[in-house]
């Protein structure tokens, strides 16, 4: 239902909705900030460069695409990369949230600090909020743990 969404600006301006990629089953869930160039243009998350680090980061704790599912709080790219506005975050928040209480992981890891502000409800940054276990609570009230990490652009 998603794709039908009218509600958030940045779909006119996307060339694809880029929900997610991965296994649904997979015990380990990863959330970005928002799709750039290259994820628009594939209408996957993490393609590129920051697509190949982060799949060699997951090679390094013994997964990969087949093991983890893979989505960003916002599902459409934003004009020229820019970073989307509170506003955008509020409107495509309630699809993630969703998104997490459907694949159920037993782990969620946070790319960086939009998405770790977003869904962790804290305004500390990701510097200060890495490597620390803290948990994401669902609409249903289900707790996950969640370790805030840098995303994968921040390293390169």
């Amino acid at each position: 239902h998603m794709a039908a969404f009218e509600g958030c600006n940045l779909k006119a301006t996307a060339k694809n909705l880029v929900f997610a990629d991965g296994n649904p089953q997979a015990a380990v869930m990863l959330v970005g900030e928002a799709p750039g160039r290259d994820e628009d243009i594939e209408g996957l998350p993490f393609v590129g460069r920051s697509g190949r680090l982060l799949d060699r980061m997951l090679a390094a704790i013994g997964l990969d695409r087949n093991s983890a599912y893979i989505a960003n709080v916002i599902p459409w790219r934003p004009p020229g990369n820019r970073t989307p506005t509170p506003h955008e975050t509020e409107i495509c928040r309630p699809f993630i949230e969703r998104q997490i209480e459907l694949i159920n992981p037993k782990v969620l890891i946070n790319l960086g600090g939009p998405s770790a502000k977003t869904l962790l409800n804290t305004s500390e940054g990701i510097l200060r909020l890495r490597g620390n276990w803290r948990v994401h609570t669902t609409a249903s009230g289900i707790a996950i743990p969640a370790m805030p990490t840098l995303h994968p652009a921040y390293l390169l």
